[in-house]
């Protein structure tokens, strides 16, 4: 089977299991997920499963990007996402947001994902090498923040740097084994918290990596 049949068999999957919005499916469709895994793993780019990458990392079950991007609503927003890993949540978010601003601990992990971008001519993507508990306060506010690693609890940097207009924020929170994905909406000093669906992510850690 062709990875082109695989991708489309994928997308049918995702609809199955509950991802409506069409312009996500699309956005989904167009980023090649045999560009963001280890040479070994290409055959199975498009199954829906989380995938080993460099680094002791992951790349996301195919299922929980397209979710935790519909949970997002980040079409023509200026998006902060932690923890670039492979690059390819970054490459989904960059289809629909305006401008995606992406950090990680891992400097290897950092350079792969950069020439990824590089390679699908992905214009609109920034990235920066660091710890995101210390966010990007240059760029903030942001409209949106995805975090793809789960923390213990909320990063207060992280709420301090999401617009207070409506800014949504989307994370993994808890324990190892007992992890949700959580929507924070910010409205001036108001915050209004949804928890979503279960999740396993890797942990969210403090400082860098640098091999």
């Amino acid at each position: 089977m062709s990875d082109e049949s695989r991708k489309i068999r994928l997308i049918m999957e995702l609809r199955r299991e509950g991802i409506s919005d069409t312009k996500i499916l699309s956005a989904m469709e167009m980023v090649p997920r045999e560009a963001f895994v280890l040479a070994n793993m290409q055959d199975r780019a498009y199954e829906n499963t989380a995938l080993p990458i460099a680094s002791g990392q992951t790349i996301s079950q195919p299922y929980v990007v397209a979710y935790m991007t519909q949970a997002l609503e980040c079409e023509g927003k200026r998006v902060l996402e932690i923890g670039t890993g492979s690059g390819y949540q970054a490459a989904v978010l960059a289809q629909l947001a305006r401008r995606v601003y992406t950090m990680e601990r891992h400097r290897p992990l950092n350079e792969t994902a950069k020439q990824a971008f590089a390679d699908l001519g992905l214009s609109n993507i920034s990235m920066r090498y660091g710890d995101g508990f210390k966010g990007w306060p240059e760029a903030a506010p942001f409209d949106r923040i995805l975090v793809t690693a789960a923390a213990e609890e909320i990063p207060p940097v992280l709420l301090d740097e999401l617009s207070d207009d409506g800014g949504i924020m989307v994370i993994p929170v808890g324990p190892h084994g007992k992890q949700q994905i959580l929507k924070i909406t910010k409205q001036g000093e108001e915050l209004s918290t949804e928890e979503l669906i279960p999740v396993r992510f890797v942990p969210m850690l403090k400082g860098t990596e640098a091999g």
